[in-house]
């Protein structure tokens, strides 16, 4: 993977990661004392707003890392990263797909059960995403100095 692309990857998902954490404290968790606010925050509908708006970019890099990383590892049956590597890929599917449809839907109750999609799979998607870059600098530490690699996650 090139330099530019890790860098736009990781600088994306960094975006959409605060912004939909930012939104979903905004909306769910902070209370407004007047009960005629439309909104629970000031800066929810900015917080929508710049996640809704950087997603495609984000969704652009991926599709750039898909085909210049994750489909030139699949082809290594016992790479040390790929179970880490494969679950971030399926949870990306999940949590775009969820988003996209978040959009699009009108029915409160399919909306409701959505955002608990969406939500739950943005969140592990990060983690899962921190698991493997970390992995990844292991690896690569591990490779500089010469030590043996074995498979983890």
């Amino acid at each position: 993977m090139k330099r530019w692309e890790r860098r736009s990857l990781h600088a994306t998902t960094l975006i959409v990661a605060v912004t939909g954490l930012a939104y979903l404290w905004m909306k769910y968790f902070v209370d407004n004392p007047d009960p005629f606010a439309v909104v629970n925050h000031p800066w929810e509908g900015a917080m929508l707003q710049l996640h809704v708006l950087a997603s495609p970019a984000f969704i652009l890099v991926f599709g750039i890392v898909l085909n210049s990383h994750v489909i030139r590892k699949l082809g290594i049956a016992r790479f040390p990263n790929r179970k880490s590597g494969l679950l971030s890929f399926g949870l990306f599917a999940v949590m775009a797909a969820s988003g996209y449809l978040l959009q699009v839907l009108t029915s409160d109750a399919a909306l409701r059960a959505l955002v608990w999609v969406h939500v739950g799979s943005g969140a592990v998607f990060c983690v899962t995403y921190l698991v493997h870059l970390a992995i990844g600098v292991r690896l690569t530490r591990r490779s500089i100095t010469g030590a043996p690699v074995r498979e983890v996650a």
